[in-house]
């Protein structure tokens, strides 16, 4: 049984057969789901008008689709005489499809902007009609995938925002908030997570939400058929009102924030949404509750000035008066409209997939919407045009996978196929999609035979979406990668068992239970035993193996060139380097405890360049193929093995950066564990082996590396073998001299590199579950504090830590006297 539009499936058939667009049919209770196929516009025209499918994202995504089916049912361009024919054919049914609903401006937008796709494909020299029509149906196509991304960052915006304003007001002293929510904004009616159900999602998985109240949502009911069914399915704790009880239950001081979707939004803020929002909006403002819109830009409409000008569909008048066909009112003239309009000066926020959107003045003012979207927003009518050509472009004949169509790429593939189970079973193999942190899409296949883990990149950053661009051929450096580090380090390195270029899709062995990513393990309370030793190993046979101390300089500088990864060494540099230092656009921190220590590491002038400094070295020295991302989240382990997983931010940098990223992981998980103890467990054990695990892992690397460069070292070309080898003594004593300096250089570099990581960890725009796991916003804040205050110490003093016991014993100093400032403005 399908439960969400997550399941819309636009099928391709082989030659011969027609295409289908499979939606879920919402008319009746979900659990009673059945499937309705649409065919064509006027199919996806009657299913919009009825309310089989709703929500102003799914409405458009449904009849771009609906479109694109009936291109290649027709021939996929053939039965057109021309390009001219091809694109009015389309702008005809485009218009036709968005009399279907005329609130929601979703539909309009996207019409329009492909109605523009189809006359530009046309009008271009040597085009084709089926040329017209294939452009057309692969933008449809892509937008199922642009929400997805968009639902999912909007989320995480959304629950920082709530956080934010409701503890401004003093609620939600706990860190969890109890969020009340109307009609449904989530699977049901986007692509997939939602919108405001999005923000509730991104909130319970953050561990911030204590309760969510869906309003019934009378009288089409979407909240008590849909929301309430959305939310039992995630095993959210929530509850289903009346929406003539929200007001009292607001007064009970049982609402921290209220958070609702969008129809259609006005130049100046006013939106459009499900009919009762606007009587939430009264309440909440007259019980100072937070009351915030999540809404994609798409959903921006910046030529209306204001929400009176926005067209209110009047539904049908059965809808009020009849119950499962049979009249239950008096005959009496009915007023159904399906919406009502929210004036912007009751909105404390207006959260879209590219942030919040900024008012023109003080609150309580119209939102600054054409400004913000002129300014780089890239939403609305206006901005769809110009957003799509600035949409990343994939390798030729990608296929973006799912859990649905990657069962069929592994099955099609007898060598990957073996690890899960017979191809002809694949219907009984399960998938589940992990993720990878922020940047790929991962697939977990199980089977009768094993598991294996598929990792696919499309060609933005998956967190944020494809207003963030980012370049496929990371999966081919990681493939190499990994290739290069098992040969040195085969013992932690998991199998590639393939890769794929034209899908950008790497397969490799699926490291199962009781193997855990190590962070959680460390959240969990765990000590790794031989976590320090081992990756002590990883490092030094890798950074070694790969640096001119073991290669010759043309297969040094080879490498060099084949391991350039731009994209993901920019996107470093920005989020390390230089954001942390501005007020810039994705960051976020726990606010308002931590207000003044942003603003003042902001304006630390020793900080900006120190950060800078450590930004040349980052990018101009070239020393060995690092992992590039090695933290706790990128190795899984047991108690007795450890494997280093995820190197597609491979590259030839500074050793140093390296070895500092892993030890700044291991010191930002030290200064969390007060946050995790209680008087139980008081975590005094792993708080000392945490300590004791970065002087191990320092002092084995050092070690390790040593012999390597003693046993290995006269193969390459930095330390000529007639100087530095061979049984003189002065040979022996440059080598040792050499490594010492190196070595002590090394440490300098790498202690700066923590400071940088593990500044930009509490303040950038991707933080560590070790802190972001702390339900109190009080408790983590201190533990944030001191992990930043130390932080900008190594950053800036870094030169005077000599060494890694004295690094330590300073980490304890720091946790002992962490409820101070970090530094004064």
């Amino acid at each position: 049984m399908a439960t969400t539009l997550e399941a819309i499936r636009f099928r391709r058939g082989a030659a011969g057969e027609r295409a289908s667009l499979q939606l879920l049919e919402q008319r009746k209770l979900p659990l009673e789901t059945e499937w309705l196929e649409i065919e064509g516009p006027q199919a996806a025209w009657t299913a919009i008008r009825d309310m089989t499918v709703r929500g102003a994202p799914a409405i458009a995504i449904a009849a771009a689709l609906s479109v694109a089916v009936d291109l290649l049912n027709q021939g996929a361009g053939s039965q057109f005489a021309d390009t001219a024919a091809a694109a009015a054919h389309i702008t005809q049914q485009l218009d036709y499809l968005v009399t279907s609903r005329p609130t929601a401006v979703n539909l309009s937008i996207a019409a329009a902007a492909l109605s523009q796709l189809a006359a530009s494909k046309a009008a271009q020299p040597g085009a084709s009609a089926a040329g017209v029509t294939g452009a057309v149906a692969d933008a449809c196509e892509a937008m199922l995938r642009d929400d997805v991304a968009a639902n999912r960052v909007m989320g995480a915006h959304g629950a920082a925002a709530l956080l934010a304003a409701a503890q401004a007001r003093g609620r939600a002293a706990s860190g969890r908030l109890r969020v009340l929510t109307h009609c449904n904004t989530g699977s049901l009616a986007t692509a997939a997570y939602g919108t405001a159900l999005g923000v509730i999602r991104a909130l319970h998985e953050r561990g911030a939400l204590e309760h969510a109240y869906c309003c019934e949502t009378r009288p089409y009911n979407q909240g008590a058929r849909l929301t309430a069914y959305e939310l039992v399915h995630d095993g959210l704790p929530a509850t289903l009102i009346c929406d003539s009880a929200a007001a009292a239950l607001m007064a009970e001081g049982r609402v921290d924030a209220v958070v609702v979707g969008a129809d259609r939004i006005a130049a100046n803020g006013d939106t459009a949404n499900k009919i009762g929002t606007f009587s939430h909006a009264v309440s909440a403002h007259h019980h100072d509750i937070p009351f915030f819109v999540a809404a994609p830009t798409t959903t921006i409409d910046p030529t209306l000035d204001h929400g009176g000008l926005i067209p209110i569909e009047q539904r049908a008048a059965e809808e009020v008066t009849h119950f499962k066909g049979q009249r239950v009112a008096a005959e009496i003239d009915v007023w159904n409209p399906s919406f009502d309009v929210t004036p912007a000066k009751l909105i404390e926020g207006i959260v879209t997939e590219r942030g919040l959107v900024p008012r023109a003045g003080a609150a309580g003012s119209a939102f600054a919407i054409r400004d913000w979207l002129e300014a780089g927003g890239n939403g609305g009518a206006n901005g769809s045009a110009a957003a799509a050509k600035k949409l990343p472009t994939s390798h030729p004949g990608f296929e973006a996978l799912d859990c649905d169509s990657v069962k069929s790429y592994v099955a099609a593939r007898p060598a990957l196929a073996k690890h899960v189970g017979p191809p002809d079973g694949r219907d009984s193999w399960t998938v589940e999609e992990v993720g990878d942190g922020n940047i790929n899409f991962v697939y977990i296949l199980e089977g009768p035979a094993g598991a294996l883990c598929v990792k696919q990149a499309l060609p933005f950053v998956r967190v944020v979406g494809e207003s963030w661009p980012l370049t496929q051929d990371r999966v081919r450096i990681e493939a190499e990668a990994l290739a290069a580090e098992a040969t040195h380090c085969p013992q932690h390195v998991p199998a590639l068992y393939s890769y794929d270029a034209r899908m950008c899709v790497i397969a490799m062995q699926y490291l199962a239970l009781p193997h855990i990513i190590v962070r959680k393990g460390l959240i969990e309370g765990r000590i790794y035993p031989l976590l320090a030793p081992h990756l002590a190993a990883f490092l030094a046979g890798t950074l070694f193996h790969t640096s001119l101390l073991a290669l010759p300089s043309d297969e040094f500088r080879s490498n060099i060139a084949r391991f350039t990864n731009v994209d993901m060494c920019r996107l470093t540099e920005q989020v390390i380097f230089t954001d942390p230092y501005h007020p810039a656009q994705h960051n976020w921190h726990t606010t308002p405890q931590l207000d003044g220590d942003v603003a003042a590491l902001r304006a630390d002038v020793a900080a900006r360049v120190a950060a800078s400094q450590l930004k040349a070295k980052f990018t101009q020295q070239h020393q060995a193929l690092l992992h590039g991302d090695l933290h706790t989240g990128s190795i899984m382990a047991t108690g007795s093995t450890t494997y280093v997983i995820d190197p597609e931010f491979a590259y030839y940098g500074p050793m140093a950066f390296d070895v500092a990223k892993i030890l700044a992981n291991l010191l930002l998980a030290f200064f969390s564990v007060d946050g995790h103890a209680s008087a139980a467990d008081p975590r005094s054990e792993q708080r000392r082996w945490l300590l004791a695990c970065v002087r191990e892992l320092w002092g084995g690397f050092a070690a390790r590396f040593t012999q390597l460069w003693d046993e290995h070292g006269h193969k390459g070309d930095v330390c000529a073998a007639e100087l530095f080898h061979g049984s003189s003594r002065e040979g022996t004593a440059a080598r040792q001299e050499a490594q010492g300096q190196f070595l002590a250089e090394l440490w300098r570099d790498a202690v700066g590199f923590m400071g940088a990581v593990m500044v930009r960890r509490i303040v950038g725009i991707a933080h560590v579950a070790d802190m972001e796991s702390i339900a109190d916003d009080n408790v983590r804040a201190v533990c944030e504090r001191r992990a930043l205050c130390f932080g900008r110490k190594l950053l800036v003093q870094g030169s005077g830590v000599a060494s890694a016991e004295q690094l330590t014993e300073e980490a304890e100093a720091e946790r002992a006297d962490g409820q101070q400032p970090c530094f004064p403005l």
